[in-house]
């Protein structure tokens, strides 16, 4: 049997990845700073403990998942310097200690693993306070490339999902207001909001054979949200008046 480390496992994304991971077959280990129904308790910040508690594991990990994160909303101009050192510790720091410590056990046993980081479409466009944590999310995309040609050349594939509006985990108590439901799916092109099963989804087939070949990838799940300011725009009335330079 397979095994994959999910971080972050006691959250709404977390807890649909490890139920889609063990509907794969996989033994999961359930990782989290603390929480029910977990199998390590882990501050991912500390990497000498991250470098323990991998090194320590009874069986090589054949995935792990970075989804442990956090977000602390508020204007850069007033945000403080803990707060935003925070995020920039668990988000950016704790992804790179666990995929660093989970590579060096997979190539020192020969283990062709898959690593997926969790982004976010903040970390692709810019959003509301939401500075600090758009900012480390970006660091983490590329961090993701940088893993993915250093690693690729020991067979491990690092991959990268960014979600969109999710209603699970830190995004659902946003979408409790009725009101501001309806407005961020009002902006969605698909008409809904992401759900936890559809991160979850996304991880399965990045652990599959079907992307044996997809490495480097920053894969935005996100209902076209992102792009969806250029479809929100007017119309243009007719094909023939757009470019015709026509001023009468």
């Amino acid at each position: 049997m397979k095994t994959a480390i999910v971080t972050g496992a006691a959250g709404g994304i977390g807890s649909s990845i490890c139920r889609r991971l063990e509907l794969e077959g996989f033994q999961v280990v359930r990782v989290d700073v603390s929480g029910p129904d977990i199998d390590l308790a882990l501050d991912i910040t500390d990497a000498s403990a991250v470098d323990k508690a991998i090194a320590a594991l009874d069986n090589t990990p054949d995935v792990v998942v970075n989804n442990a994160g956090i977000v602390r909303f508020g204007p850069l101009l007033t945000m403080s310097h803990a707060d935003f050192r925070s995020v920039v510790d668990v988000n950016l720091i704790g992804t790179f200690n666990v995929a660093r410590a989970a590579a060096v056990r997979m190539i020192a046993d020969g283990t062709a693993g898959t690593i997926i980081n969790i982004t976010s479409m903040n970390g692709v466009a810019p959003g509301p306070n939401g500075g600090s944590y758009g900012a480390t999310k970006s660091a983490v995309a590329l961090l993701t490339q940088q893993m993915a040609i250093e690693w690729g050349t020991h067979g491990i594939r690092v991959n990268a999902i960014a979600p969109g509006l999710i209603n699970a985990g830190m995004g659902a108590p946003i979408y409790a207001d009725p009101q501001a439901r309806a407005a961020r799916e009002g902006a969605v092109p698909l008409g809904r909001l992401g759900s936890g099963d559809d991160i979850a989804n996304v991880v399965a087939f990045l652990c599959s054979p079907d992307a044996s070949y997809i490495t480097g990838q920053n894969l935005l799940v996100d209902g076209g949200v992102t792009m969806s300011v250029i479809s929100r725009l007017p119309r243009p009335q007719s094909v023939d008046s757009v470019g015709s330079g026509n001023t009468r």
